[in-house]
């Protein structure tokens, strides 16, 4: 069982009074079975994108029962807000946690594991909303103790709906989630089964990389496979492109922020004797430069219209931009890996490099300065180190108790401050 005890030496949250930080403790340690079953409900229950009903409720309910009374239901279609406020006046804090599961199948053979055939929550969203919650009833229970006010979004469709729309981020925010009362700062956090229960990750920058999915249609004119002159052949064409694309990475773009193009599907072709007249790639642009998704899109543009007309074909893009590069305020997260040192040992925070994943948490971060962080999850001994995405995922539940104690924390210490 995790356990939250004072570190002996390390100058603990300064910010934070004493006595709050040992009632802190306190109710933290008393809610490690709880955050066990409100995981372990949300992982038997998952839900894709902007389908979050049964979670939402679950959600809105426990915030209920912690004795808020300013619950907001359907913002941003499916999400959640729940606002805290403190004795007095004084800064507003938000903190983020995403709801949506994933289009996987299941295995493992876990009592806990998904009860919804081809879904399961491959990516921890199950943690961070139970983590959320946690904070949500320490911070509620212990209202009468610190000042300000504390806004907990539950933001459904962080992986994207599947038709390629806005991500649960953009509509909350024009749905007014950060609006009555407006945060000053944001946190969020990420389990990342590449550290082991106890490690955190924090850096000072770039966290993930923007993100864009293209579609590429490659159209050409069909005929007999026997008389290839006869028609334009789209499928050379598409092999050709795609070896191109990678020398916009390689050759193109600045080497010192590393960017990505993956293709990821191709559709095409009517049977072996039929030279089709139209090749679909589907795929994804990733970039740790800012801007870099848009320089990307231009050079592809321009790259693939001209090798499709070289051939006498022709070639139509589209792009789907996801998110920017998820960028910490370097103040705000330098002051927030500090205190995770504190609270869990200099040698227990690592910072990471930045990682070409993505998330939409980049739009909220476009509006307010604010800090994610990683908390880690992983437990070789137990047989637990499957990555994100993947069928076989499961986390240290050890790491909800730690996640709840560094984000309590971190918000404690930035209402004190003022």
């Amino acid at each position: 069982m995790a356990n939250c005890p004072d570190r002996e030496g390390f100058p603990l949250l300064p910010a934070v009074p004493g006595d709050v930080y040992r009632e802190v403790v306190r109710e933290i340690q008393a809610m490690q079975e709880d955050l066990v079953l409100w995981r372990r409900w949300m992982h038997q229950s998952p839900e894709l994108a902007f389908q979050e009903v049964l979670t939402a409720e679950f959600i809105a309910r426990k915030l209920e029962d912690f004795g808020l009374t300013r619950i907001l239901r359907q913002v941003g279609a499916t999400g959640v807000v729940g606002v805290i406020e403190g004795v007095r006046p004084g800064d507003v804090v938000a903190v983020r946690a995403d709801m949506d599961a994933l289009p996987i199948q299941e295995i493992g053979g876990r009592s806990y594991g998904s009860r919804v055939n081809g879904q399961m929550h491959a990516c921890g969203h199950d943690a961070h909303c139970a983590i959320a919650l946690g904070t949500a009833g320490v911070l509620s229970r212990l209202r009468g103790l610190w000042p300000g006010t504390v806004k907990f979004l539950f933001q459904p469709a962080e992986e994207g709906s599947q038709d390629g729309g806005v991500s649960g981020a953009c509509r909350m925010i024009e749905d007014g989630a950060l609006e009555d009362p407006e945060p000053q700062v944001i946190y969020a956090l990420h389990v990342m089964p590449s550290l082991e229960v106890g490690k955190f990750g924090c850096n000072r920058s770039a966290v993930w990389a923007g993100a864009e999915r293209f579609l590429i249609h490659i159209l050409g004119k069909k005929t007999h496979g026997a008389y290839p002159h006869t028609g334009v052949d789209p499928i050379p064409v598409a092999a050709e492109i795609i070896l191109a694309l990678q020398t916009i990475v390689s050759r193109q773009m600045d080497p010192r922020f590393p960017s990505v193009i993956t293709v990821g599907e191709i559709h095409g072709g009517n049977r072996d004797n039929i030279i089709t007249d139209c090749v679909r790639l589907h795929g994804t642009v990733r970039s740790l430069k800012v801007g870099g998704c848009e320089e990307i899109r231009q050079r592809m543009t321009s790259l693939v219209e001209r090798i499709a007309a070289a051939h006498g074909a022709r070639a139509q893009l589209e792009f789907f931009p996801y998110a920017g590069v998820t960028m910490n305020h370097p103040s705000l997260a330098g002051r927030a890996a500090e205190n995770l040192r504190s609270l869990f040992g200099l040698e227990n925070v690592v910072d990471l490099p930045p990682q070409l994943g993505s998330e939409d948490f980049s739009h909220f971060l476009e509006k307010i300065p604010g800090v994610y962080f990683l908390l880690g999850v992983a437990n070789p001994e137990k047989g637990i180190q499957s990555m994100l995405h993947s069928e076989s995922f499961d986390l240290d539940e050890d790491a909800l108790l730690l996640g709840v104690k560094a984000m309590t924390c971190l918000v404690l210490d930035r209402l004190f401050q003022r």
